[in-house]
């Protein structure tokens, strides 16, 4: 059944899919779907290059752009999953991620060293960053250029209209396009969204969250704000070597640095702060820049690392960030990504979910303009699964903000958080791996065969047993059912229990703080795996681990 009004015959199209936003997600699509032969047309509101916030990566983010990258045969993609093939291609100005680091603080007090979390990945396997995105998103547009689509941008749709034989896309003043297929990635303001009222209203994400963001020079480095602590309370690798969360009953700020290595050219950090608008409502009384400061000045250390601190640009500030839409695919048309949902910048989904989700639309989109077939049902699994990563980013999110109240519960969540990303991103490698032997692409279809769309690690019961009771454990304390004490005592009597959550590495560890693993500490993991693991967690690490060593013998890292 369509989604549109009553359909009409209309003239033949000229495109096969028009692409509505050119930022990276409209971009990535339109090259992968260029380059594979599809006639495609890019339309975008405004131009580049252009401010962009997002910028962090993750390993899951890392293996999904090199999966689009080598399934599609699209090189430059690959430039982005890399901090040396990024700086190398599009110049220093990329800062470098070797850690996810939260450091949590009480206001009126210096932040306390054994509340502090550092997680980091083995450098044999992958190699963050920190995506200057102006560069990175105007780079992937011309990508898409280069492999054939048209663009037209500083073009306003006005109208979308849907006949029997494809859409007309139309400006205010009267000019048209046509395409047999419309996917929308121009985020909130979404024409479509609008069109056909895709909008929940109320949004049914539990989190709540505002937020406000600039782009900032001489922001102090962390690890300046804390020279006075001993050897036992510094982590492995430098705080401002990776993306830093400064986190607060309700809220947190973020520090992400593109001058955080000796080879920048970049003077700038990412700085902004994340409230829960039902705490902190927004003042009337301040200017963004105003209110950042003000929330910073209640805590000692935080207000230490923005002194002094330059703002290049117009501040951003929002109202509540969440919003929902009942669907993302219809006859002829999907929503991708921020133009279907969005939850918070909270552990950097974003690329991640985008990424995943052209991974999984573009060979249907290939299908489709081959046999003529845009119907809503086969876009039914990526509708399913983009709403899945909403909901199951909307749960941990609200999960961590009510966790910030207290720092034990806080790092049960947090392991789940990052247990659950690393065996996601194995699972994709798996995947990749296989292709890379056989050149086979139902490697990758065989990964969408999951149960739970969205959840990390979509297909492991126990994982997915052990996710919903830490969520109902938050719950229950924020609802006075039980002590965060408890709460946290029950999440980690299953963590330690269960044969798919890692022991030594600090996945189980519940004193440990920081996560950054050493030879022994891998060897430890590795006899583990071999007298203890389920078998799944040992097929997927010791895999992982055969092909780093592998690439690392020839010079290089496996992602």
């Amino acid at each position: 059944m369509s989604d549109s009004p009553a359909l009409v015959s209309g003239p033949a199209p000229v495109y096969d899919v028009a692409i509505l936003g050119s930022g990276i997600a409209g971009s990535m699509l339109a090259a992968v779907l260029a380059r594979n032969g599809v006639k495609v047309l890019l339309l975008d509101a405004s131009a580049h290059p252009r401010f962009a916030i997002g910028e962090s990566t993750i390993p899951y983010t890392l293996v999904c752009l090199r999966t689009i990258s080598e399934r599609y045969d699209v090189p430059e993609i690959k430039t982005l999953a890399t901090f040396t093939n990024s700086t190398k291609v599009l110049g220093p100005k990329f800062g470098v991620k070797k850690h996810f680091s939260f450091l949590l603080h009480h206001e009126g007090q210096d932040q306390d060293p054994k509340e502090v979390n550092q997680f980091g990945t083995p450098g044999l396997l992958h190699e963050a960053s920190h995506l200057y995105r102006q560069d990175t998103d105007s780079y992937m547009f011309h990508v898409a250029l280069k492999y054939g689509a048209h663009s037209r941008q500083n073009f306003r749709v006005a109208d979308v209209d849907f006949d029997d034989s494809g859409v007309t896309l139309s400006t205010a003043e009267g000019e048209q396009y046509r395409a047999r297929y419309v996917v929308d990635a121009s985020g909130y303001r979404s024409p479509l969204a609008e069109k056909f009222n895709l909008r929940e209203d109320p949004c049914r994400f539990s989190h709540h969250s505002r937020s406000m963001w600039n782009h900032m020079t001489q922001v102090r480095p962390t690890d300046e704000l804390f020279t006075h602590r001993g050897p036992e309370d510094t982590p492995p690798s430098p705080w401002y070597q990776g993306t830093v969360h400064h986190m607060f009953e309700r809220g947190w700020f973020w520090v992400i640095g593109f001058d955080n290595h000796e080879w920048s050219r970049n003077p700038l950090c990412s700085v902004g702060l994340t409230l829960d608008p039902r705490k902190y409502p927004k003042s009337a009384d301040m200017t963004p820049e105003q209110e950042f400061h003000h929330i910073a000045s209640r805590f000692p250390d935080i207000a230490r690392q923005y002194e002094g601190a330059r703002a290049v640009r117009n501040w951003v500030s929002t109202d509540r960030l969440q919003y929902s839409s009942r669907q993302c695919a219809g006859d002829r048309w999907f929503l991708l990504s921020h133009a279907a949902g969005f939850i918070d910048p909270l552990y950097s989904r974003g690329l991640s979910n985008t990424a995943e989700a052209i991974n999984s639309l573009t060979w249907r989109l290939l299908e489709a303009v081959k046999d003529d077939n845009f119907s809503r049902e086969r876009f039914d699994y990526v509708d399913r699964m983009q709403q899945g990563l909403f909901d199951y980013n909307d749960s941990l999110v609200n999960a961590s903000f009510i966790s910030w109240n207290d720092y034990d519960l806080w790092t049960a969540v947090y392991r789940m958080w990052a247990w659950g990303a690393n065996a996601g991103t194995y699972r994709l490698s798996e995947g990749l791996f296989k292709y890379f032997k056989d050149g086979n692409e139902q490697h990758f279809k065989d990964l969408e065969k999951a149960p739970h769309l969205g959840l990390y690690w979509p297909d492991h019961e126990g994982y997915k047993g052990l996710y919903d009771l830490m969520v109902g454990q938050v719950l229950d304390y924020e609802a006075g059912r039980t002590t965060a004490r408890e709460a946290a005592d029950t999440i980690y009597e299953q963590i330690e229990g269960a044969n798919f959550v890692p022991k030594n590495f600090g996945f189980a560890e519940r004193d440990l703080r920081f996560m950054i693993p050493g030879p022994k500490t891998l060897l430890k993991t590795a006899r583990w795996l071999h007298t203890e693991a389920d078998p799944v967690v040992k097929r997927m690490m010791t895999g992982n681990g055969r092909e780093a060593i592998k690439a690392k013998l020839k010079g290089r890292r496996i992602f």
